[in-house]
């Protein structure tokens, strides 16, 4: 091997386990819903390469309302799918889309990208 395809193979290295800590291994921001005056969960979620926080926390049985902003153009995040609630939603970029939901069973509820990318989770308490 010469140099140069060292470099190489050292840095398709480098790029595969950055990938793998990226979606394996990486943190996971937690929020629990904040609820307004009117009862209702509201939750802010920020859409950029991810979602920003990733988890969220709410209770059984009140609505629920997130607010997704998405801050960028990436083709990968412009939907919004919670098979789990049959929500499918366009999120446009650098816009808040609102989603509203009535969890009525506790559990662990993911929702993603449409192309199944990005990852977050709802649990419900």
């Amino acid at each position: 091997m010469d140099t140069a395809e060292i470099i190489v193979t050292v840095g398709g290295l480098a790029l595969a386990a950055f990938v793998v800590w990226y979606f394996f291994f990486s943190a996971w921001q937690t929020a629990s819903a904040v609820s307004s005056s009117s009862g209702v969960q509201e939750v802010d979620i920020t859409v950029k390469g991810g979602y920003s926080p990733d988890v969220i926390e709410v209770e059984r049985g009140k609505p629920v309302q997130l607010s997704f902003y998405r801050d960028e153009e990436n083709s990968c995040s412009e939907e919004l799918l919670m098979p789990d609630f049959h929500i499918r939603r366009e999120l446009p970029a650098f816009q808040t889309t609102l989603v509203e939901l009535l969890p009525d069973t506790p559990g662990r509820f993911e929702f993603t990208c449409g192309m199944g990318m990005l990852r977050g989770s709802l649990i419900v308490k």
